[in-house]
């Protein structure tokens, strides 16, 4: 394949170079692959996606590397940001007042994670000092992936809105540990100020961006309409702004984004109407992100010994994310029932746990490399498994609609019996 691209690029000289023929194939390659596993087998668009960077990955057709960084990593940061801005949009603090033991179920889930993976870690003999980012990295919850399967079934109903807003949840736990660990196992610090500042820095920089993002798009719905195009062109900008001054001054951009979320649908409570144009932006950059995230997790060294690990890490995260929500949903008004299909839409990891894998490659490197080793196998495999589980949740709560594949097909029988 290196050969390959050797002689590509005596011939082939557009503007932008080879890597633009190479981004362009794999971006309609994906397009096409996730367009034509829902239509004809009724599957998530995202495990098409995931296919083609997996393979890109494992082909060497690819020129982004891992650990993610300059380019790479800010579009994989820059789509994750704008789900989870839309994710927080999603959130009314409201909802906690009325129903505080969905903050109860979400705060018991993702302890139960951590501790129930802390265990199988430390039963296995895995050195302490892999344990934490190991754990924290079980707990993470795509919210990319579960968004992604609610918009491709067109789900909706108590257990799809419980599904998001816990998800919206865990990545901020996450993502907010995730970062003061990574800058803690990276340092050595002298004074006990050394050690604080770092993390100081990532939450004040992640809220004030956050702040910023929410105010300047608030005032802009209330000059722009909410309809047009500009506004959305306007929205992806700043939300691309924010992604990148939250990473130069220490922040976490998404995180700042999903705050940013979460504040100006404080702010602004009223329903928002998203342009077509910013739905069409986001799934470009979606599309782009999971075939990074498989791109990458394919290239790690694979440790095909550590398969038994693998398997009791992956069961001890589903009881524990199971047991934690069911017990944890009396009061809340889930049936035991919807608990279940709940924690079962909550199965995906994909981008959120990437990105944690490549901060700790990023602040401490001897960490980072041998947690990879375990970490990015298991974000490969429940990037695949993990939509399956929240379709199969999804339609078994009644909240999802048929996908077109059954719908045609059920159509065309009712119309042979009739005739």
């Amino acid at each position: 394949m290196i050969d390959l691209m050797l002689n590509w690029s005596e011939w082939i000289k557009p503007s932008a170079g080879l890597p633009t023929v190479q981004w362009s194939l794999l971006l309609a390659l994906a397009a096409a692959a996730g367009y034509l596993l829902q239509r004809h087998l009724g599957l998530p668009k995202v495990l098409g996606y995931s296919a083609v960077g997996a393979l890109a990955g494992f082909s060497g057709y690819t020129t982004a590397s891992w650990p993610l960084d300059g380019i790479s990593q800010f579009m994989v940061e820059l789509g994750l940001s704008i789900v989870l801005f839309e994710a927080g949009g999603r959130l009314t603090l409201r909802w906690f007042r009325h129903n505080p033991m969905l903050l109860v179920q979400s705060l018991a889930e993702a302890v139960a994670t951590y501790f129930a993976a802390w265990w199988v870690l430390s039963w296995f003999e895995v050195s302490e000092a892999l344990r934490m980012p190991l754990a924290l990295v079980l707990v993470a919850t795509s919210p990319t992936v579960v968004m992604r399967v609610v918009a491709d079934l067109r789900a909706s109903g108590p257990v799809t809105d419980r599904a998001i807003t816990l998800a919206a949840l865990n990545t901020l736990y996450v993502l907010a540990l995730g970062g003061v660990m990574a800058r803690l196992l990276g340092r050595s610090p002298a004074t006990l100020s050394d050690a604080i500042y770092p993390v100081i820095l990532l939450l004040v920089a992640s809220v004030l961006v956050g702040a910023l993002l929410a105010w300047a798009l608030r005032k802009a719905l209330q000059t722009m309409s909410p309809t047009s195009e500009n506004t959305a062109v306007l929205q992806l900008a700043l939300i691309a702004a924010g992604t990148a001054l939250a990473a130069n001054f220490g922040g976490s951009a998404p995180l700042a984004a999903l705050l940013a979320g979460i504040l100006l649908k404080t702010l602004h409570p009223r329903p928002w109407s998203w342009p077509r144009q910013f739905g069409t932006a986001s799934a470009i950059l979606t599309i782009l992100m999971f075939v990074l995230v498989s791109m990458a997790a394919a290239q790690a060294v694979w440790n095909w010994q550590t398969l038994s690990l693998m398997a009791a890490l992956l069961l001890a995260r589903a009881l524990a994310k199971l047991a934690a929500i069911g017990l944890a949903g009396f009061g809340s008004g889930a049936s035991p029932q919807q608990a279940l299909w709940t924690a079962g839409t909550l199965a995906p990891m994909s981008v959120v746990a990437l990105l944690l894998i490549s901060q700790f490659a990023e602040f401490a490197p001897a960490i980072g490399r041998e947690a990879a080793a375990i970490a990015l196998p298991l974000i490969l495999f429940m990037e695949a498994l993990g939509p399956l589980m929240a379709t199969l949740a999804l339609q078994r709560a009644g909240e999802a609609g048929r996908p077109p594949a059954v719908r045609r097909v059920k159509s065309a029988g009712e119309n042979t019996d009739a005739a």
